[in-house]
């Protein structure tokens, strides 16, 4: 009896599951524009994919149309997936806090889809990223004889890879392998300003938030690990210099008055995020002058802070300097709030579009690999 019930039982479940999705076809047009597709990500750091070619072009020779749709399926899934997200580096991706905020099609249902309308170019075209530094490095890679580069080259595009697909119409960028935030709109870059970043002890970290206004006249909310590290000692055993430079505790924090010598300088962003990281001026000025610029706690020192604020908020130059000057504290929002990603690329094009080298200040390019001609990762 008991036998009975459980084949009964196992009928019940066989019949209430759903039917396997029907593999896509494809013709054989489709299969060899796949495998140009496949040929071609090698020139962009994706050489697994196109290590694949030969045992799809045997497939496709054999005559099984059957077994060439598995074959050409499973291949377009997995290239769709390292132009969605990368191939060799995924190593890299620890302490990477910028997410795709939206979310693909199931790999399998997207190449049904496109096969149907035979729009594979566009599939594969879609997933892989349009940002202009994308595709400059792209260029670098195709041609690039040294390995080392070609490795450093190919952390990056997967870094790109990393990154959201529509970084808005306006966004801000920092990148701080480079010292350098970015203001964009439409594709190109409208400002710049050189940034000052974390220690190699208290890196800046990779994330992504929204600016919705700027601050002027800040208070500094001391961290506690800064306030043990120095304020607190500063406050309790000498109290003219606690108040030369504007320290007071209060119910129980340690807080800095606007002025001179406040650490946020004139003015920061308002632009909340779980690591109360922020752009901000200084008063530390000299620092800009100099190459390497990572002396922060891990927050974004901006040379021409206030040239910042009055291009975010859309205002000239002489409003931006009466409300400063007028010394109150006040939160001015944006009319539209813009992104800002904090990112940490060491390979990135300039304005004419040859690609630039940076020192690896964090450390973070330490396993970087670029694929062997083989397909596998060196």
């Amino acid at each position: 009896m008991k036998r009975l019930l459980g084949a009964l039982a196992a009928l019940i479940l066989i019949s209430a599951a759903p039917p396997p999705e029907p593999q896509p076809h494809w013709s054989p047009a489709q299969v060899e524009r796949l495998i140009r597709w496949m040929s071609a990500a090698a020139d962009e750091a994706l050489t697994p994919m196109a290590a694949d070619v030969p045992a799809l072009r045997a497939v496709l020779d054999g005559g099984d149309s059957a077994a060439t749709d598995r074959a050409a399926t499973d291949a377009a899934v997995r290239l769709l997936t390292a132009l969605r997200q990368g191939c060799c580096n995924a190593s890299l991706r620890t302490g990477w806090n910028i997410e795709e905020t939206r979310s693909w099609p199931e790999p399998r249902a997207a190449i049904a889809q496109a096969l149907s309308q035979d729009r594979l170019d566009a599939l594969f075209a879609q997933a892989r990223p349009a940002h202009p530094y994308y595709q400059a490095l792209r260029a670098a890679y195709a041609k690039e004889p040294d390995m080392q580069r070609r490795a450093t080259l190919a952390a990056n595009l997967d870094r790109w890879r990393w990154m959201p697909r529509d970084l808005g119409a306006r966004y801000l960028l920092v990148n701080a392998a480079n010292y350098e935030a970015t203001l964009w709109q439409d594709r190109r870059i409208v400002g710049r300003w050189s940034v000052v970043v974390g220690k190699t002890g208290t890196p800046t970290p990779v994330f992504q938030a929204t600016v919705t206004g700027v601050t002027f006249n800040p208070w500094w909310e001391v961290p506690a690990s800064i306030a043990k590290e120095s304020v607190a000692g500063i406050v309790a055993r000498r109290p003219a210099e606690a108040a030369r430079r504007g320290y007071v505790l209060e119910g129980g924090r340690y807080r800095q008055r606007p002025g001179p010598s406040n650490a946020l300088g004139q003015m920061k962003l308002v632009m909340p995020n779980r690591f109360s990281v922020y752009l901000h001026d200084t008063p530390s000025k000299s620092l800009f002058s100099q190459s390497v610029r990572a002396y922060s706690h891990g927050c974004i020192r901006v040379g021409d802070a206030l040239g910042l604020a009055t291009t975010l908020l859309n205002w000239t130059r002489a409003e931006t300097d009466a409300f400063v000057a007028s010394g109150k504290t006040e939160t001015v929002p944006l009319s539209t709030p813009v992104p800002v990603y904090i990112t940490y690329f060491t390979a990135e094009p300039n304005e004419n579009g040859d690609v630039r080298y940076f020192k690896d200040i964090y450390h973070r390019d330490r396993g970087a690999s670029a694929p062997g001609e083989d397909g596998s990762c060196l």
